[in-house]
């Protein structure tokens, strides 16, 4: 769909209830704050959530798109924590700074936590459509404009990029040079974010008054022409979810004051 993450499909992860997809979102956020290494995470990870993606057809971009995220933090917490986490396993001495194991360790389990979490968003993303995401959100209760900013935030990212996008290649159509060294990319961002700036800005205007045409204000129960298919196995699954939720913070809570 223009302007999300959302791939069509008819796999069994696609037709779950929109609820259900969050309330595993929300797992995975759980497991991300909760599970207490990296040889956990990585599992989790691994066992988890490539599966779910394999089981949805989503295999190829969920990697991709983890790989392009993940890479950016990996490195920049490798080495911050590295050099500013002390230990007594040095592996690296650069101009007084001593790159440890025990800061590499920390750094990666940090950037693993993220790839959970961010694991988790990106299934929700690539397997539901966002009109369906809303339409589960305002019929379970939550208020319309609550709802709105839940799928804004999830959408903000992949409009943002597609923005961009075509902003950068109106700028090569009238000359601008991209395939230049590093630090002259760094001066192409002047030109680029003015445009994307305001045209967010609009985006969000036309938005709003698209929505108010829509009578999104109004109060009272709204119809839908979309369909969303639930069944009491998968109501009942959301409860257990979030028992093993509640579950996790505890075991996580009880460890910390144990330890």
């Amino acid at each position: 769909m223009h302007g999300t993450l959302f791939v069509s499909g008819n796999s069994g992860l696609h037709r779950l209830h929109p609820l259900t997809k969050l309330a595993l979102t929300f797992l995975f956020l759980v497991f991300a704050a909760t599970l207490p290494n990296l040889l956990w995470l990585l599992a989790a990870f691994v066992i988890l959530l490539v599966p779910m993606s394999a089981w949805g057809g989503l295999l190829r971009p969920f990697l991709r798109s983890c790989l392009v995220v993940i890479t950016p933090f990996v490195i920049s917490l490798s080495i911050i924590q590295g050099f500013f986490t002390p230990g007594e396993t040095p592996l690296f001495h650069l101009a007084g700074f001593v790159l440890t194991g025990e800061g590499l360790l920390a750094g990666l389990t940090v950037a693993s936590r993220i790839l959970m979490a961010l694991g988790g968003a990106l299934l929700l993303m690539l397997s539901t459509r966002p009109d369906m995401l809303m339409l589960a959100l305002t019929r379970s209760g939550l208020p319309g404009s609550l709802a709105y900013v839940v799928l804004t935030s999830i959408q903000i990212f992949p409009r943002f990029q597609e923005r961009a996008q075509v902003i950068l290649e109106a700028q090569q159509a009238r000359g601008l040079e991209i395939k230049v060294n590093i630090f002259k990319r760094l001066r192409l961002l002047v030109p680029l974010m003015g445009p994307l700036v305001l045209s967010s800005i609009v985006d969000v205007e036309e938005r709003a008054m698209a929505l108010e045409a829509r009578a999104f204000s109004r109060p009272g129960r709204k119809t839908s022409l979309l369909a969303l298919a639930d069944s009491p196995g998968q109501h009942l699954a959301r409860w257990g979810l979030l028992l093993l939720m509640l579950a996790l913070i505890g075991w996580s809570i009880w460890r910390a004051i144990s330890s």
